[in-house]
């Protein structure tokens, strides 16, 4: 694989790091330096500026939108991003439902949901785990039942992430019981504000509200929110899922993170750190290994975006190594953060929130929080164990 970049993508390297450091909002990338959480309204108004730009969905075709890039320029503007510690958009909209609409619904679906998403105009949330259908997602229990021009549905989804913040949610739901678990499938789009939607807060290990309970009881959504043809859901989801599945890597952010560590280390070695120090650097340089790994894995899976076509089967691979990678990035800065790595949760959406935790260092509390966080990411978006099948499954074993 030839690494090297041509002149023009250099140039546009430039353009996009000038513009995160001159034209960007500041405010937001100091608000995450400072280990706060960000609340929607941060979140609209970092969407609404790349937008402005005509940056927010770098993935888009140019007939929707999109700004028309290449592979290697949308692996660039991500790389800058998260450089400059700007945050990644709301996945779940962007990444997740828009392919499918633009793909499969039809030019009023189009015409409804994709302008509002590419101007963060609307949130989105992505109803598919369910109680005893997370990782067996296809053993789904959410019902549809057609009732004259609309669907009735009742059930509930679970572990939805930004369901607080989202105005829509879609939806696998079951509209037919068939032989095969995964036929009578069918995916619903459903507005949020509907009579009989509700949403209850799951607050996670980290202390933070990320996630949510999501109850239907007897809601009635239009038929003309169905994505394609009734009981084809599964063939869409597969094809949300490798886009999804993709989207972990963050490959620049975690070298943001190890440059972190390094220089957390060399503070705690002048300061004569008790702890092994040479065994901490052996570890940290295993895992930059693995992320150089990463990163090229992740260049070999996005080449069949350039003929138009969705990632494979091998978004696996990625789903895998990216959040194991992850999660031993956050055991390295446990590890430097020491005794003060306790489990101290403030609601850190404050600028002062680190009142009262003057005394430990800086980045304990947000990196404990981070430990705990991605504990969740070898099970969500698909469990390690389920990845590891797919890839057997295309290995022929």
């Amino acid at each position: 694989m030839d690494m090297r970049q041509s002149a023009e993508d250099e140039a546009f390297r430039q353009t996009v790091r000038t513009y995160f450091r001159e034209t960007y909002p500041a405010g937001i990338i100091a608000k995450l330096a400072n280990g706060q959480t960000l609340k929607k309204q941060d979140m609209v108004a970092s969407e609404q500026a790349l937008s402005a730009r005509g940056w927010l969905a770098p993935g888009w075709p140019a007939e929707y939108g999109g700004p028309g890039w290449t592979i290697t320029q949308r692996f660039i503007f991500d790389e800058e991003l998260e450089r400059a510690g700007a945050p990644n958009v709301s996945p779940m909209g962007l990444l997740y439902v828009a392919p499918v609409i633009y793909t499969f619904g039809t030019p009023e679906q189009k015409s409804r949901w994709l302008g509002d998403i590419l101007s963060a105009r609307t949130f989105w949330a992505q109803g598919y785990s369910e109680p005893e259908a997370g990782s067996d997602l296809a053993s789904l229990r959410t019902r549809a039942v057609l009732d004259g021009d609309h669907y009735v549905v009742d059930g509930e989804k679970i572990w939805t992430s930004d369901a607080h913040y989202a105005d829509w949610i879609f939806c696998l739901v079951r509209t037919e019981d068939a032989a095969r678990k995964q036929d009578g499938i069918t995916f619903l789009c459903i507005d949020m504000t509907t009579p009989g939607v509700q949403v209850v807060p799951i607050i996670t290990i980290d202390g933070g509200h990320h996630l949510n309970r999501v109850v239907f009881d007897n809601v009635r959504v239009p038929v003309d929110n169905r994505i394609g043809d009734e009981g084809k859901g599964w063939t869409y989801a597969r094809r949300l899922l490798s886009y999804e599945r993709t989207s972990y890597a963050h490959v620049a952010a975690k070298r943001r993170q190890i440059e972190d560590l390094k220089g957390l280390l060399a503070e705690a070695s002048s300061a004569g750190a008790a702890f092994d120090q040479d065994d901490f650097r052996r570890r940290l340089a295993a895992v930059e290994v693995q992320l150089d790994a990463l990163e090229m894995t992740v260049l070999r899976a996005l080449a069949p975006l350039a003929a138009g076509q969705a990632p494979g089967d091998e978004a696996s691979i990625i789903k895998i190594a990216a959040t194991e990678t992850a999660q031993a990035i956050t055991e390295l800065f446990v590890e430097l953060a020491g005794v003060h790595a306790l489990p101290k949760f403030p609601d850190r959406s404050g600028a002062d929130w680190r009142a009262g935790l003057e005394a430990i260092p800086a980045f304990a509390a947000p990196a404990t929080a981070a430990y705990f966080l991605a504990r969740a990411q070898t099970i969500y978006g698909g469990a390690t164990e389920i990845q590891k099948n797919i890839i057997a499954r295309q290995l022929g074993l």
